[in-house]
């Protein structure tokens, strides 16, 4: 006999979300399973798959993937700051987390620009030590952690919340040390968060476009980043080539994301069964 589900209505919020989901985001996106091939084979390998679309897809990989890492680390303590202590000033800070979010990319890739330029705030200090930053891997690493930092701090601070301090308190009066207690008693409850927030930043870093370019100096084979070129074809009204480059990079990042999620529910499932 099957079993009714206890809250009704699930054929139609399923249809729904299915419709919903279909037109948002199947629909655009499975245009790019044709475009790509109006000039055929030979046109979509060259687009795709060039010394030059190879170096910059490298570049976005490697500095998501290091801006994502960078995140984990400050956003979580980011987050642990937010949630564990009371100080002047905390609603302010909690604000200022969510500013990626808001603001536009542009406008933080001007105001990078303008504060890591040798002349700039910071970047004069940067200059004077003979570390340059603009034109440079360096300054699109800062970019992307500037705009992935957000989906740290807000994945991990719910599951801080609910983590009752009263535990790890329990565990120093019993004789562990302050590193044991992270070890074996924050960091199995929080693994899964950070792995969520990991994913998210890597996502959001790898198709950044706006807050790069101004930072970047878009050197081919040295700081050009694959979502420029996209945008340099689709200049050249080159929408062939966009669309080869576009499905190769979706292609790319879809099976990263299918490993960290593959990664996640196992590691999900070992904190459980532990």
């Amino acid at each position: 006999m099957k079993k009714k589900n206890v809250l009704p209505g699930f054929g139609l919020s399923m249809g729904y979300t299915i419709f919903y989901l279909s037109l948002v985001v199947l629909l655009p996106l499975s245009t790019l399973l044709f475009s790509p091939w109006e000039k055929g084979w030979d046109h979509f390998f060259a687009s795709a798959f060039s010394p030059q679309v190879m170096a910059a897809y490298g570049l976005s990989f490697r500095t998501a993937l290091f801006a994502a890492l960078v995140n984990v680390v400050f956003g979580f303590l980011t987050a642990w700051a937010l949630v564990r202590y009371r100080f002047w000033g905390r609603k302010i800070v909690d604000s200022l987390v969510d500013l990626p979010f808001a603001l536009p990319t542009a406008v933080a890739g001007i105001s990078l620009a303008t504060l890591f330029s040798p002349a700039g705030w910071l970047g004069q200090y940067f200059h004077a030590w003979g570390i340059p930053v603009i034109n440079t891997s360096t300054g699109i690493m800062i970019a992307l952690v500037f705009i992935g930092f957000p989906f740290l701090v807000r994945t991990v601070q719910p599951v801080l919340e609910e983590l009752e301090p009263e535990i790890e308190e329990a565990a120093l009066s019993l004789g562990a040390s302050r590193w044991q207690v992270f070890h074996k008693v924050i960091l199995p409850n929080v693994a899964p968060a950070l792995l969520t927030g990991f994913t998210l930043s890597f996502a959001r870093a790898l198709g950044e476009y706006g807050s790069v370019i101004f930072i970047a100096g878009n050197l081919p084979f040295k700081t050009e980043i694959a979502p420029l070129l996209i945008m340099a074809k689709l200049d050249q009204f080159d929408y062939s080539g966009a669309s080869s480059i576009a499905l190769t990079l979706l292609g790319l990042s879809f099976l990263s994301l299918v490993m960290l999620n593959f990664i996640q529910s196992r590691l999900t499932r070992r904190l459980g069964r532990g």
